[in-house]
């Protein structure tokens, strides 16, 4: 073990420290932090910020624990948006709720060296020990380029690690790396323009508590707080306006000096090797991007996604509501009649597994996100998409947040704080619950499944029935977008500025633990909010009873049964009867709450007949003239509804957090609502008058 060294500043590798993790984004900086942490991680958000904060756990070679935080990429210390500015206040030891690290690891796309170093520079100017991880060295090979990390680590005074993340030497070069004792903090600095200097002199003879134009991490330090343009005004305010008045260009000015230093550090760093392949990347975006072939792609692998989540997913589900419907079987067996027996498979089993049973198309879905997410497609969608969503008065940048909320809403409505314009992230999130997250995804399948029955033979038709659900909210969301980008939020968004990250093969591992988490998730999120819900429903639907009436007689005199009656009058128009007016209400909390309150509305009117898929239970649904209730036309005006309204307060209260106001929640729960009533409406309506 080394010999103790007697500074502040240093970190022992015998004792825990905080490293935080910063890089640009996508130099792989996700990939290192899960590779490093593994299941050891937590998420949740900074104090008084939603912007997501990812702690995790690691060990030393040596056995010791040590703490990794993973901070929000940015490009530069200089920040734009609310999650940068978290990463420069948590480097700066200034952010609420986290402590400040010890050490930082700084992770770079070795592919774009120069870029990448600019971020470097500023952490390395801070004083904190460091340690610089080149990251996609594969790609620089393929470039036909050599990275001399020798000769980096000289120039920049810190350690430099080269890896390959996706590899099985990445995170285990990095942990030998990161189990060393700690250096001093590098001394690396960068001269600025001897005008700025001159300049900053003059005006700081008397510098405010904790800076410094002398000594270089408080000169560095100084810089960004000058660079910084706070809410309110500040102690450096009046230096700022001096600064900027005597020497309008000093930011351009101090830019352009690291920027010189580093294009001499990567001159004396990069050796090109010879033999370089043709540009892999920039043939396959000529194609990619292209106008129509690159919808054609786009359109392409949607509708593969679509088609495979009928396709693969049919077994496993078969598989799945099997061991639901022996479980309630051996149940029913094993226990004796009565209200607990008919709790646990009427309440619980039905409710619970009529949810998990959709387990598995949930993550053939991220399994797909994660692919497209880690080959460096995703960027390349947004450029495509970029040009649509200009012409509705979106930002390129709202794309990812809308991807996202195909997933789940509320880390997309988070996703918008990479929005800079205020105007763009409030129409962004308020359009971004449209978007058919994964939670509607059990609703749309159960409606397919009903109005379409049969296995593979007709995945064909279903794939397209769920992909044009996907293209609604999406044209949804587009059309609102223009509304309000024309009316209350007027503005024209500013061109998109997108990095198109390099293809590469998607690490398998990552793909693999992304999709885990998310079913972790719904696992998590089916063992505790639908089975308390399930339960409730249950004794909702079955209580109270009335002696000598039978099991459709009870439910229909139940509260629940009560409130969908009361509901029915409204709901009636668009083709729904009080059981799916139950099914409303339960959808509130969570939209997939919707199947485990159906599973458990018709499990309890079905107890006296045998176990059966719940398809089948609905097909014999009838109105009290005889006619079926679940027609292809009321089959497909649920999913209409569904795509449309606001069915999730989880979603409502991250848009109060993010708005700071109750009014745009409230706003968008009318609207939406509204806007899906009326469709929903027309649709049956006009179905019915072509005798649908």
């Amino acid at each position: 073990m080394a010999a103790e060294v007697a500074t502040s500043s240093v970190v022992k590798a015998s004792t825990s420290a905080t490293f935080a993790l910063v890089g640009n984004p996508n130099c792989g900086k996700t990939t290192i932090f899960n590779a490093l942490t593994g299941l050891r991680q937590k998420i949740g958000n900074y104090p008084g910020v939603t912007v997501e904060k990812k702690d995790g756990v690691f060990f030393t070679q040596h056995g010791v624990k040590q703490f990794l935080v993973d901070l929000p990429g940015t490009y530069s210390l200089a920040p734009q948006s609310p999650d940068e500015t978290v990463t420069r206040d948590v480097l700066l030891g200034v952010q609420e709720g986290t402590h400040p690290p010890d050490r930082v690891v700084c992770v770079v796309d070795a592919s774009n060296l120069e870029r990448n170093l600019y971020l470097v520079s500023q952490v390395l100017e801070l004083g904190i020990p460091a340690v610089i991880v080149l990251n996609m060295m594969d790609l620089v090979e393929a470039k036909g380029e050599r990275i001399d990390a020798e000769r980096l680590a000289k120039l920049l005074d810190c350690p430099v690690v080269a890896v390959r993340a996706n590899s099985g030497d990445g995170p285990a070069k990095l942990r030998v790396a990161l189990s060393k004792p700690a250096a001093q903090p590098s001394g690396f600095s960068v001269t600025i323009a001897e005008v700025v200097s001159a300049t900053l002199g003059s005006l700081m003879e008397n510098p405010p508590t904790g800076f410094s134009v002398d000594d270089p991490a408080l000169r560095s330090r100084l810089l960004l707080a000058l660079a910084a343009t706070p809410e309110k005004p500040d102690a450096l305010t009046p230096y700022r306006e001096q600064l900027s008045h005597v020497l309008p260009s000093w930011r351009d000015d101090v830019i352009a000096a690291r920027y010189s230093r580093l294009q001499e550090i990567v001159e004396e760093t990069i050796h090109y090797t010879g033999g370089a392949q043709a540009d892999f990347t920039d043939r396959l975006d000529s194609i990619v991007t292209h106008p129509v072939w690159g919808w054609v792609i786009f359109l392409g692998l949607m509708t593969t996604m679509f088609l495979s989540i009928f396709v693969f997913a049919n077994y496993p589900m078969d598989f799945v509501d099997g061991i639901f419907r022996n479980l309630s079987g051996w149940v029913t067996t094993h226990m004796p009649e009565g209200d607990l027996r008919d709790l646990l498979t009427d309440g619980v089993i039905a409710g619970v597994g009529g949810v998990l049973v959709f387990l598995p198309q949930i993550m053939i879905l991220f399994l797909f996100i994660g692919l497209l997410e880690d080959s460096g497609y995703m960027a390349r969608a947004a450029f495509i998409m970029d040009r649509v969503m200009n012409k509705v008065g979106l930002h390129g940048k709202s794309f990812i947040p809308l991807l996202s909320s195909y997933a789940c809403a509320i880390p997309g409505v988070m996703a918008t704080r990479t929005i800079e314009n205020p105007r763009d992230r409030l129409a962004t999130i308020l359009v971004a619950p449209f978007m058919s997250c994964s939670a509607r995804l059990p609703v749309y399948t159960l409606m397919i499944s009903t109005l379409i029955p049969g296995g593979i033979a007709s995945a064909g038709k279903k794939a397209g029935i769920m992909l044009a659900m996907y293209l609604l909210g999406t044209g949804a969301a587009f059309l609102f977008a223009l509304i309000f980008k024309r009316t209350i939020l007027r503005g024209e968004p500013p061109p998109l500025v997108l990095e198109l990250p390099p293809y590469r093969m998607p690490g398998l591992w990552t793909v693999l633990q992304h999709m885990l988490s998310r079913a972790k998730a719904f696992i998590q999120r089916a063992g505790t909010i639908i089975l308390s819900l399930s339960i409730v429903l249950w004794a909702l639907s079955t209580y109270p009873k009335k002696p000598g009436a039978d099991h459709a007689e009870n439910l229909a005199d139940s509260f629940a049964g009560r409130a969908g009656h009361f509901m029915e009058p409204a709901i009636e128009p668009l083709g729904f009867n009080w059981k799916i007016g139950i099914g409303l209400i339960g959808a509130q909390a969570a939209r997939e709450v919707f199947v485990s309150t159906i599973g458990i509305v018709y499990s309890i009117e079905g107890a006296d007949e045998d176990p059966e898929p719940l398809r089948e239970a609905l097909l014999k649904d009838k109105w009290p003239d005889g006619r079926p209730v679940f027609t292809p036309l009321v089959c497909v005006a649920v999913m209409v509804f569904f795509v449309l309204s606001m069915q999730c307060i989880a979603t409502l209260a991250v848009v109060k957090r993010e708005t700071n106001s109750w009014r745009w929640p409230i706003f968008q729960f009318v609207y939406m609502t509204s806007f899906a009533y009326l469709v929903t409406l027309i649709v049956y309506q006009a179905g019915r008058a072509l005798g649908l």
